[in-house]
């Protein structure tokens, strides 16, 4: 990786899309939560939202309709993408072509086949390319991905993640236009809130190899997409697991258990417990007693607290371009959470057992069909870049 500004102590930012994630993320900025990140430039194709950023940003920040031309101006030496899902690729795309860093939102894209041309440009250029993952600074799925990674707790037997408190009122869906709809967003629960979930489901536990799901949609809200998914995994290894989500369950839970031949792991509701035990596949085949346990107990877990998310990511990708520190997450561990979505969608709308990823051009096939037949369509689709 080069470094144009080895002498640097910040990271000229170019915010694109300065909607409700876009001007937040502005204000972390703004504010020196990423003291290593300065905003110069924004980006939007409304011109009531460059009123908005000429009226209430510091005059210095230049602001663009079109991104092309404020990357062509040299204002910003990286971009931050926070536009509509499907138009994550093709922008990430340009931006790295043209000298830019970029740190693109989750998900990476909508489909897999959109995602090829952008795993080939980011694998040829020289600039950083980060994604949005910003639960990975979450203290406790750090302290849960070093224990599943560190190996003491055996092998992944079986992992069960059920998180529905991400309950929404019709009134969310009905805020936008492009809310809840195929051809806009391009799906509900699993495009939109999940694909944090994924991506530590992943990272954490491995890829699964195989998915069987069903997605109702419009189960619980008066929308196109699903507001409510339960899949079953099968693992390389063997293991299996269950993922459950939904926008309709209120309190709703957030519920992450993971069995390992050597131990369980925990998380309810933020708290973090981990078990440790005798190898339980070792004491099955040696045990002489009809129904004793393996021997165990409960760690006293030393976390440190910490929790920075979207300043976190921010100052973890400038720090990573001016010093090479680890970046929170590379761009191209997003497609890993894209493929697992595509496979739920294409198991729950075939009624089949899908392999993880899924066929790119299946998936490709079965949900443009699906944005075809949807009730709402929109005018301004991706290109092929």
């Amino acid at each position: 990786m080069k470094k144009e500004r080895t002498m640097a102590d910040k990271i000229r930012i170019g915010m694109i899309g300065i909607g409700s994630m876009g001007t937040g993320h502005c204000r972390t900025i703004l504010e020196g939560k990423a003291e290593h990140a300065e905003l110069t430039a924004v980006c939007d194709i409304r011109e009531e939202r460059r009123t908005y950023a000429k009226e209430n940003f510091p005059e210095n920040i230049a602001a663009y309709e079109d991104y092309r031309r404020m990357i062509a101006d040299k204002v910003c030496d990286a971009v931050m993408i926070e536009v509509p899902h499907y138009f994550h690729p093709e922008i990430s795309a340009y931006a790295l072509t043209h000298g830019m860093h970029v740190l693109c939102e989750k998900p990476l894209g909508v489909y897999e086949k959109q995602l090829l041309k952008l795993k080939t440009v980011a694998e040829e250029s020289d600039r950083v390319f980060a994604v949005m993952f910003n639960q990975r600074t979450d203290y406790r799925y750090r302290k849960i991905h070093e224990l599943v990674a560190g190996g003491t707790l055996g092998e992944l037997k079986r992992v069960t993640w059920k998180i529905t408190d991400w309950y929404r009122t019709q009134y969310y869906y009905d805020s936008g236009s492009w809310r809840g709809t195929w051809d806009g967003e391009g799906g509900g629960v699993l495009m939109n809130q999940c694909p944090h979930q994924l991506d530590l489901l992943q990272w954490i536990c491995g890829m699964p190899d195989k998915v069987y799901s069903i997605a109702h949609e419009g189960k619980w809200h008066d929308i196109e997409v699903e507001d409510d998914v339960t899949a079953y995994m099968e693992f390389p290894n063997g293991a299996t697991g269950v993922f459950i989500s939904s926008t309709g369950d209120a309190p709703g839970a957030n519920r992450l258990e993971i069995d390992l031949t050597k131990g369980k792991i925990l998380c309810d509701n933020g708290e973090v417990s981990c078990f440790v035990q005798e190898d339980e596949r070792t004491f099955v085949n040696t045990c002489q007693a009809t129904m004793d346990k393996p021997e165990g107990h409960w760690l006293e877990l030393q976390m440190d607290g910490k929790n920075p998310q979207h300043a976190g990511v921010i100052e973890g990708f400038a720090r990573h371009i001016l010093y090479g520190e680890p970046l929170v997450a590379e761009g191209l561990e997003g497609i890993r959470g894209v493929q697992l979505a595509n496979a739920m969608y294409l198991s729950a709308w075939t009624g089949q057992m899908v392999q993880v990823p899924a066929d790119p051009e299946v998936f490709y096939q079965a949900l443009q069909e699906k944005r075809r037949n949807a009730p709402r369509q929109f005018d301004v689709h991706e290109s092929e870049y």
